[in-house]
This record gives structure tokens, sequence and C-alpha cells, in this order.
């Protein structure tokens, strides 16, 4: 698959609610991930990101979810996400949005990396 349709599909995944089949489908074993900031900037290989994603669905409530792009340049993409969350241990509902960069090599993605 080229960058460009792997991107496609990230996205269309993604805006269904079905990020844990994005990752299956597309991520490398060896993925790195990049956090803007918090406790743990750089997660490594699919059961780290496994555990990350499991992490966000359990600390915050989704309200809506907003899924812009892709935007497609050589072997990377960048997306756009907008959430309506609440903290589910405060109550504290705001906006969450970030774009994040993915780097493709081999059909699969090696890297993300967030901005906030």
């Amino acid at each position: 698959m080229t960058t460009k349709e792997i991107a496609l599909d990230l996205v269309e995944l993604c805006r269904e609610g079905k990020n844990e089949v994005a990752i299956e489908k597309y991520y490398s074993p060896n993925i790195v991930s990049i956090e803007a900031d918090g406790p743990q900037r750089e997660t490594v290989g699919l059961e780290g990101i496994a555990g990350k994603n499991a992490w966000f669905f359990n600390t915050y409530e989704i309200h809506g979810a907003v899924t812009s792009g892709p935007y497609v340049h050589d072997n990377a993409f960048i997306v756009h996400f907008n959430y309506d969350v609440t903290e589910k241990a405060t109550g504290n509902r705001f906006p969450m949005i970030e774009a994040a960069h993915y780097t493709v090599e081999d059909g699969k993605i090696v890297r993300e990396l967030f901005f906030y």
C-alpha cells in the first residue's frame, strides 16, 4: 500500500472509533511513539502502544471526536484530532486538540509524533 492509502484508511478507522484495528493493521512491531508532554514521552513497540491507547480510553470519556486529514507528503502524513472529553477522575470536561505526524516505511507506520 502507498502512504496515501494507509493514511486514508487510518483516518477512516479512527473516524469509526476503530483505533485498535488501525494499530494492528498498520503499525510496525517496532513503532516509536513520541508524546509532546507527560511522564512517558517515548513508547516503543506494539504492546506499549496498545497500553497507551487503553490508558487514554480508560482515563477519558469521549463525548465526540473529529478526525481531519490526512495531509500526505512523501512517506509521511499528518492527522488532526479534535476530541470533546471528560477526565473520569475529576469530571473536568474540555476540548483536546492534537496533530499526529506519522512516518511510513515498507508499508508500516514506524513513527508517530504528537503535537498538542
